[in-house]
């Protein structure tokens, strides 16, 4: 298992841990099937295991940790079928936000365009995927739907973790940002239908590219 940073002690120790293996499994530092036992992540964090042992039941609740047998617990395996998945909600749960804020006559900084084609030249995937996320998340918020960013939250955990498996291996797929910019021409224009369909379109699209390049990279791999 790969070395992790140590973290400082606070009240709320449970939280930090969650959040550290979290970025950890979404980044792809902790890679599919990688075992995780409780003894080993407390001395890497030099905490006590009570909430690395909560942590796990957390992500084991969401997902991205499963039972393991005898070896306890290990990060859940990713796999073409699962991108496709999480992506298949996603898509809804984009074009109905994209609806929203055009209807609700949103402009939104554009900004967020020039900081994101920014990262992609930048070539780091954290940033990347941050800008990505933060773009789409300004559209949730824009909606004025409180529950679309809280519904959006969950599956944007297991996106991050998809483009962080995809993209230490592979580029961003033409274009991202380019759709991007017409999803945001759409919402300023306040044509609902059309800032619907180019989100979900583009949704579906990433979700088809990404399946496609992890499938790629475990045959690589094989």
């Amino acid at each position: 298992m790969p070395s992790l940073r140590q973290i400082e002690f606070t009240p709320d120790l449970t939280e930090q841990v969650h959040q550290r293996l979290l970025d950890a499994i979404c980044e792809g530092e902790l890679a599919p099937e990688t075992r995780l036992t409780q003894e080993d992540l407390a001395l890497q964090f030099d905490v006590s295991r009570q909430p690395v042992l909560q942590a796990l039941r957390l992500l084991k609740k969401d997902g991205f940790v499963i039972d393991a047998g005898r070896r306890g617990l290990m990060v859940a395996p990713l796999d073409a079928a699962t991108i496709l998945h999480v992506y298949e909600v996603r898509a809804v749960l984009d074009g109905l936000a994209a609806r929203k804020a055009a209807l609700a006559g949103v402009k939104l900084d554009k900004a967020l365009i020039v900081q994101g084609r920014k990262t992609v030249a930048g070539g780091k995937v954290g940033a990347m995927i941050d800008a990505d996320a933060n773009f789409h998340a300004q559209i949730y918020r824009a909606s004025g739907n409180p529950m679309l960013p809280d519904a959006a939250d969950h599956h944007w955990r297991h996106i991050r973790r998809a483009m962080g498996a995809v993209l230490q291996s592979a580029r961003v797929r033409e274009g991202v940002w380019n759709e991007h910019e017409a999803i945001l021409a759409a919402i300023a224009a306040g044509n609902a239908e059309l800032a619907e369909r180019l989100a979900r379109d583009h949704a579906e699209a990433a979700g088809r590219n990404l399946a496609i390049e992890y499938e790629r990279k475990l045959r690589a791999a094989s």
